[in-house]
């Protein structure tokens, strides 16, 4: 009985332990790739989120040569081991793979090509890394590099130099000098002085 007993608590510690490894490997499946239309680039591939993914053109078929300060720049497509990539729409599951990276992660590859984000992108639709040194493209779902370059970005600045200047250079000099010389003297016509009447008594004013 107690036996019995044993054998059914095994069985059920193994399949919980069966279904926990079955959810993180479907879990882990959860590394899906994607076929989207981009405005700039047409049809290529995405990560789940709709971020771009690249192929370094440097890279031969699952071959990996980009890792160190490289990979914090272009962070490689990662998967759980013994997980496998999923084929979102577009995608041709055949295609998709995996490659081992000397740091012992496992990276996914389409076409054999090895697949990487790019740290610049920051959201869904951006294509910042395309054309990268001549070597980083983005991927059309059939495994082509995608060569096309990206318009750089209007800025948006309009220029208009209005230069209006008016000169308007009016020299108006008004001197005005006004020199008033009021010389007064009451000279009357026809005025004779006292006489001295000491020596001229019969003059006028005298009598």
């Amino acid at each position: 009985m107690a036996l019995r007993a044993l054998r059914m608590r095994l069985a059920a510690v193994a399949l919980v332990t069966g279904l926990a490894v079955a959810v993180g490997v479907a879990n882990a499946a959860l590394v899906t790739v994607h076929s989207t239309q981009n405005t700039a680039l047409g049809k290529i591939l995405v990560s789940a989120s709709g971020r771009t993914l690249y192929h370094d053109s440097l890279e031969g078929k699952n071959l990996v040569k980009c890792t160190g300060a490289c990979a914090a720049e272009w962070p490689p497509l990662v998967i759980a081991a013994g997980a496998k990539p999923a084929a979102g729409a577009g995608i041709t599951a055949s295609m998709l793979g995996t490659v081992k990276r000397s740091d012992g992660k496992i990276q996914v590859t389409y076409g054999g090509k090895p697949l990487y984000l790019f740290s610049g992108d920051k959201k869904a639709g951006d294509v910042k890394g395309q054309g990268t040194g001549g070597i980083w493209h983005a991927l059309t779902p059939s495994g082509a590099v995608v060569t096309k370059a990206v318009k750089a970005a209007s800025s948006g600045s309009t220029t208009g130099t209005s230069s209006g200047s008016t000169s308007g250079s009016g020299t108006g000099t008004t001197s005005g000098s006004g020199t008033s010389t009021g010389s007064g003297s009451n000279a009357g016509t026809g005025y004779t002085p006292p006489a001295d009447c000491a020596n001229n008594p019969g003059g006028y004013g005298c009598m």
